[in-house]
Formats: C-alpha cells, sequence, structure tokens
C-alpha cells in the first residue's frame, strides 16, 4: 500500500466518526405544575449527569427564573408556574457556562477556585478558563 491509499483510508475513517452522534447529551426536565408550584422530579439525575454540585445548580435556576426553590429528595421544587422548555433552555445555558469545555468542547470538567477566582478545567485536554458569571 503506498502513501496516498494509507491517508484516503485515514481520512475516510476520521470522517465516520466524526460524524457520529455525540456522546454527551443534556438531560430533559420531567415535572409538573401543583398549584402554584413547578416539581421538577429529575433534578439530582439531571446533576448527576452533569457532574455538578445540585446546590450549584439550584442557585443559577434560581438567579435565572426569579422564583425561590429547594431540593425536597431527588426533586426540586420552584416557587411558581414555570414551562418545561424554559427551564430546559436555562439548564442549557448552565451547561454551556459552568460544564462544557470552551476548547474540546467535552463535558469532562471540574469547577476549581484559584485565589477567589472560578476555573472551569478540563479534563481531557487539559485547558483551564475563568468563568465571569458569578453565582
Amino acid at each position: 500500500m503506498n502513501y496516498e491509499e494509507m491517508l484516503k483510508r485515514a481520512m475516510s475513517m476520521v470522517s465516520k466518526t466524526a460524524s457520529s452522534k455525540e456522546r454527551f447529551e443534556i438531560p430533559k426536565v420531567k415535572g409538573h405544575i401543583e398549584g402554584n408550584k413547578t416539581i421538577i422530579a429529575n433534578f439530582i439525575p439531571i446533576c448527576d449527569a452533569l457532574s455538578r454540585d445540585p446546590e450549584h445548580l439550584l442557585k443559577f435556576l434560581q438567579r435565572e427564573l426569579a422564583t425561590p426553590a429547594y431540593i425536597d429528595g431527588h426533586r426540586l421544587v420552584l416557587g411558581r408556574k414555570l414551562s418545561s422548555s424554559l427551564i430546559n433552555q436555562k439548564i442549557e445555558e448552565y451547561v454551556n457556562t459552568y460544564v462544557l469545555c470552551k476548547e474540546c468542547h467535552k463535558p469532562d470538567t471540574q469547577l476549581i477556585k484559584e485565589g477567589g477566582i472560578l476555573v472551569l478545567k478540563c479534563m481531557a485536554c487539559g485547558a483551564k478558563r475563568p468563568i465571569k458569571s458569578k453565582i
């Protein structure tokens, strides 16, 4: 096999893996409205999938949705009626800011405090970047 044949073979393999489905999907909320409150039944599993502290995501949602909230077992209780599409949109914003690496776009990250600054460190590529948004 000459160089050009090997290169074509390698390029065909790369394009197949690049077009495959991404391994990380943002979990969708499952919940219901109970009186004037919104109950998210799968809040803790969402936090586990994102590898983030439930209290951190709770603070973010409280600030973004402008509503009081508390964790009750595995579920989150929000103090007003909210649509699941709005909650999913806010969780997607959270993932883009606090979970996904801006360099390699993988969710294998950790939040670390360095000198009072919150830093997102990627465990896959080693990139670090400060997070400007405060909770």
